[in-house]
């Protein structure tokens, strides 16, 4: 194949297919939340500005239904080398250089469609005299997939935020990045909306909550693991100490 962009697209879809299982758990577990989400929500309705008792009442409900809220983000972590690797193979790659693909003339560079001579304070020091196509669509899908994450996540306020504010960083941080990169990057987030819209049609919420509430009932007097207990008194530790500092 001679065309290096649809070479870079058979890369997304091949290491989507390896991590296809770590993609499916990930999911399972982000429909876990889902479920629980009311719960979690009349939750804090009721515990109001106690974030302790909260926490506590949060922990003790995943530990009834069976659900481990850090199982979704490891499938995600086990991902980021190759995240790492590509972020350091496209900008050095030799390959790339005067390979064109759609209005990209040179793969191993930015994509500018946009250019302007004028040194504006600030923006030129952080984002550059030219806007990257490339770049814009990936953030654009960045955001977009944060988004639909978000709505089954039980994450809530500052964390919430910083997770849509991350993509606006790298919107900067890749404008003048090779565009081979940021094309792999918008490739992989349109691959993985694809995924997930086909992982949808296998996975039963219905069954899922039903699974849950058995195992609510089942696990109803369970004690609280020595690993949950180690937790509870960390932030019980943290809370008086910050009451100690007011």
């Amino acid at each position: 194949i001679s065309n290096y962009g649809i070479i870079i697209m058979l890369i997304v879809i091949v290491i989507k297919l390896a991590l296809s299982p770590l993609s499916y758990k990930s999911y399972v577990s982000m429909a876990k939340t889902k479920v629980l989400k009311p719960e979690i929500d009349a939750m804090k309705e009721k515990f109001g500005d106690d974030q302790q008792g909260f926490q506590q009442a949060q922990m003790k409900l995943f530990s009834q239904v069976g659900v481990n809220p850090i199982s979704g983000c490891i499938p995600m972590l086990l991902q980021m080398p190759i995240l790492l690797a590509m972020f350091y193979f496209f900008p050095v790659s030799i390959e790339l250089r005067q390979q064109s693909f759609l209005w990209a003339t040179d793969l191993s560079t930015y994509d500018a469609v946009v250019t302007w001579k004028a040194q504006i304070p600030l923006l030129s020091s952080f984002y550059g005299n030219h806007i990257s196509l490339f770049t814009l669509l990936m953030t654009a899908s960045t955001i977009l997939y944060t988004w639909s994450n978000n709505q089954v996540s039980s994450v809530q306020g500052p964390m919430k935020t910083i997770s849509y504010m991350m993509p606006i960083m790298f919107l900067f941080v890749l404008n003048s990045f090779s565009a081979g990169l940021t094309f792999y990057y918008f490739v992989s987030n349109i691959v993985t909306f694809g995924q997930q819209a086909l992982i949808r049609k296998f996975v039963d919420e219905d069954k899922i909550k039903a699974i849950l509430e058995e195992n609510k009932k089942k696990n109803a007097n369970k004690k609280t693991s020595g690993f949950q207990q180690r937790l509870q008194d960390a932030m019980k530790a943290s809370q008086e100490k910050q009451k100690k500092k007011k």
